[in-house]
């Protein structure tokens, strides 16, 4: 079925995990919609429509998430997909939505997704972790690592190509355990990464089971002498782990709210401005929704036409400027710059671009 022209208005359903371990992002993700909205109405909304978004819980079981999109998609109340959530949802959403309605996946996760109709703007292990681990080591010698991931598919295949990367760079894995996802037992898991002889942990954790390990690590002493190294920790994720749990954190991202480029700063001021002083953290995961929806309108602008094969079409070459810089896209898979910051605190401290 694919969306009338005729119709006013652009409908996003906006997937986020209102629940579970990743809960702790959505105020922050819900307060960006509101200011990605307001931006693209103020240049004339999508397709000549005004864009308007819908909150959809993807905290739950996927199959559960994607019943509830497969219900606004048939009765036709959808005209595109987003927001922040893990990649086990999105599996389950790709078959919901084939051929129907866009669906652009901003977070980031594991690589390799090339479905039509689906447009991910995340960041990727080999744009991410690969170079993060390289200057990792340069810089700072780190070469014995102990990978921590959650029980799905992002960190299961993450890790895989963090064995090709160690290989490569010339690094040694020293161990790693999965468990389940916002069910585990960081007790047990801090303490299989206290006897093991390594430089640093790479995390492959989600929200608060990030933080439970960053305070398990911390009440250990750890902190002090072994790093850390995360594709996914964002500012809340540092409120919630707590100042003092935060030494020797290091973390790859295209975005933070702390960096100095004025497309950054621009959007702090208008998040600020809608939201006011009291407003949930900006943070890179509410950001990515940011990127969610400008990579809809930029594709429906190059596009012309709400017909997903011209989208398919246009993908390759498609690019935008925002607070990432430029973003452009090869293929359905968005390539962007990435940074690597320190936690300083509750903030992060940039110190360069991989």
């Amino acid at each position: 079925m694919v969306p009338s022209l005729s119709r006013a208005q652009w409908r996003v359903a906006m997937v986020l995990p209102l629940h579970g371990p990743a809960g702790l992002f959505a105020p922050s993700c819900e307060a960006v919609v509101d200011v990605a909205v307001a931006e693209l109405n103020a240049r004339g909304g999508i397709l000549g429509r005004e864009v308007v978004t819908e909150v959809l819980d993807g905290g739950g079981r996927p199959a559960e998430v994607a019943d509830r999109v497969r219900e606004r998609v048939a009765t036709g109340t959808v005209d595109a997909v987003s927001g922040w959530h893990i990649s086990s949802v999105r599996e389950a959403l790709v078959p919901v939505l084939a051929g129907r309605v866009p669906y652009a996946y901003p977070s980031v996760y594991e690589g390799g997704e090339d479905r039509p109709g689906v447009f991910c703007s995340g960041e990727t292990p080999d744009v991410q972790i690969a170079p993060a681990l390289r200057w990792l080591r340069d810089e700072l010698g780190l070469r014995r690592w102990f990978v921590v991931g959650d029980d799905y598919v992002w960190p299961r295949v993450s890790a895989g190509a963090v064995r090709r990367y160690a290989h490569d760079l010339g690094l040694d894995l020293v161990g790693q355990d999965f468990v389940e996802l916002g069910a585990a037992d960081m007790d047990r898991v801090v303490t299989r990464v206290e006897r093991a002889t390594c430089d640093g942990v790479l995390m492959l954790l989600v929200g608060q089971d990030a933080v439970e390990f960053n305070r398990e690590f911390a009440r250990r002493g750890l902190a002090a002498r072994l790093a850390r190294f995360s594709p996914l920790m964002e500012e809340n994720m540092l409120l919630a782990s707590g100042a003092d749990t935060t030494a020797n954190l290091f973390v790859a991202s295209s975005y933070f709210r702390s960096m100095a480029t004025s497309a950054a700063m621009d959007l702090q001021d208008r998040y600020l401005g809608v939201h006011g002083a009291g407003a949930p953290a900006l943070s890179s995961a509410a950001e990515s929704c940011h990127e969610g929806l400008h990579t809809l309108a930029a594709l429906a602008r190059r596009a012309g036409t709400d017909h997903l094969d011209a989208w398919d079409a246009v993908a390759d070459g498609t690019a935008y400027e925002g607070p990432r810089g430029t973003v452009e896209f090869r293929g359905r898979t968005a390539r962007q710059r990435v940074h690597l910051a320190v936690a300083q605190g509750v903030d992060f401290d940039v110190l360069a671009c991989l």
